[in-house]
Formats: C-alpha cells, sequence, structure tokens
C-alpha cells in the first residue's frame, strides 16, 4: 500500500496546523534542532524552514499464528509499513508546502493508548530545510528528501561530497515458535543454544535489513549511513516481535571532496 504523494495537499491539517504552516511561510522557522545542529545547518548552506508532521493514527489487524511454528505475520508486517508511510508522506507534504529542499532529524514514533487496544499512531516529525543558494537537493522523485540524521551529522556528510536522497526502512513481524515442554525440561538447568529462538529471530532481522537495502537501490543510492535496527512488541504477545531497520540512504555529488582528517577533542565536561 503506497500513500499518493500529492505537495499541494493539505488533506486533514486541522485549522491550527495549516496556520502554523502559514507563519512559517512568513518567515517564522520553528525547529527541534539544537543550537549546535541549527548553526552546521546554517554553515552548510541551508535555512530552516519550520517543523513538519505526520500523523496516522492504524487500526493493527489480526493474524492467527501456529504455536509451533516461526514465520512472519505478514498482515502485521504490512499494517506497520504503511502507517509508517503514511506518517512520512504527510510529513513530506507539509515540507512541500514550505517550499523545502529536504527534512533533516527526522524520528518515527509509534505511541500506544489505553483507549484503543488494537490502534497505534504513528508520527514523522522532523525539520524542512531549504538551499540558500537554490542547488537542487531534492529526492530522485521530486519530494523533498528525508534524513534522520543529527545537524552534524548532516554537516559532516555534506562535507565528504555526498548528500541524503531518503530515509529508507524495512519492517518485519516475526512470530517465534514456542519450545515443546519436553524440550524445554531436557535444556533446563544447561547452557546451550536454542537453535529455533536463534533462527527466527535471525530470519527476521535479516528480512528487514533486505527491504531497507531494496528501498536504498530503488532511489540508486550508493550506501546507507545511520543504520539502526530496532525491536518492538507493540502488546502483541510474547512470541511476536517487530525488526525494524531505517537509515539514510546517500548518494555522491559535485566535484571529488577532500575529507578533512579527524580532530582528537578531550571532553572536560
Amino acid at each position: 500500500m503506497t500513500q499518493p504523494y500529492d505537495p499541494t495537499s493539505l488533506e486533514g491539517v486541522p485549522a491550527a496546523g495549516r496556520a502554523r504552516l502559514e507563519q512559517n511561510k512568513r518567515g517564522l522557522f520553528t525547529s527541534d534542532l539544537s543550537v549546535s545542529e541549527f548553526l552546521l545547518i546554517k554553515e552548510a548552506g541551508f535555512d530552516p524552514l519550520g517543523l513538519v508532521v505526520g500523523s496516522s493514527i492504524f487500526h493493527i489487524g489480526f493474524q492467527q499464528s501456529s504455536w509451533k511454528k516461526s514465520e512472519e505475520m505478514t498482515v502485521l508486517s504490512e499494517a506497520m509499513y504503511a502507517a509508517r508511510e503514511l506518517a512520512m508522506t504527510r510529513m513530506e507534504e507539509e515540507a512541500d508546502q514550505l517550499g523545502a529542499d529536504g527534512i533533516v532529524g527526522v524520528r518515527l514514533e509509534v505511541g500506544r493508548y489505553d483507549w484503543g487496544e488494537h490502534m497505534a499512531e504513528f508520527i514523522a516529525i522532523g525539520t524542512a530545510i531549504k538551499h540558500r543558494d537554490g542547488e537542487l537537493h531534492r529526492a530522485p522523485n521530486g519530494r523533498p528528501f528525508t534524513s534522520d540524521l543529527s545537524g552534524q551529522d548532516f554537516w559532516t556528510l555534506l562535507r565528504s561530497g555526498h548528500r541524503p536522497v531518503g530515509m529508507v526502512m524495512g519492517s518485519c513481524v516475526y512470530h517465534v515458535a514456542h519450545r515443546g515442554m519436553f524440550q524445554a525440561m531436557r535444556q533446563s538447568g544447561q547452557n546451550v543454544e536454542l537453535p529455533n529462538f536463534t533462527q527466527a529471530l535471525y530470519d527476521a532481522r535479516e528480512l528487514a535489513m533486505e527491504r531497507m537495502q531494496a528501498e536504498a537501490e530503488a532511489v540508486q543510492a550508493e550506501g546507507i549511513v545511520g543504520v539502526d535496527l530496532k525491536e518492538g512488541n507493540h502488546g502483541w504477545g510474547s512470541h511476536v516481535i517487530e525488526f525494524f531497520a531505517v537509515g539514510t540512504a546517500i548518494v555522491p555529488y559535485g566535484e571529488e571532496h577532500t575529507i578533512t582528517p579527524p580532530v582528537p577533542v578531550l571532553d572536560l565536561s
């Protein structure tokens, strides 16, 4: 499920959100950047335009699993992926309203609420930025680029002769088979590997990583930096777990850059 992208869309944005975007268009920027990140973003030739947000409250469906079988829960995998895509797309559309080239410091969060046992809110939030000299830094698909890099890492990446083209991600919700009663009794008190658990978690992580890499290949990236492999349960039970891989896909740009040797710094704090 892919959310259609409309750079002119403000569908679902409440009146207060539209007023916030109008204030940003008039020159009052908002940002979740630290002061150091703000200075480095400016040093890199970009100006912050405003905080942009995308939200989607999603009903997570049900899928039956076999007690003795390790397998992917495809219904849940697709739901988690689709919900994040909705939130990301809405965040990018807000950035387009501000005329941004990209979004830095993107955070993807999942929130659960007591009033919705099978519902979760997916939130994408970051700071929209625009290049001061009008250089084209957008993603190949024409959308503002997205990156979960900090302001410091973004500045360093540009100095290395690379730029971000987008956040790439892969999700896999997996059911880990239970051990049989007699197997558990035989292994009680022993130092021994549990092959069924090892293989199940290994398979699930690899599926998430493979899907993230496939997204990077689709945008013709040279590589992915800042990869984070997260694990979450999200209330599905003790033997169902999500592996979520996310990082920033990058490409080289411009002429070859000379990378300055790192300078050791002793932190006295």
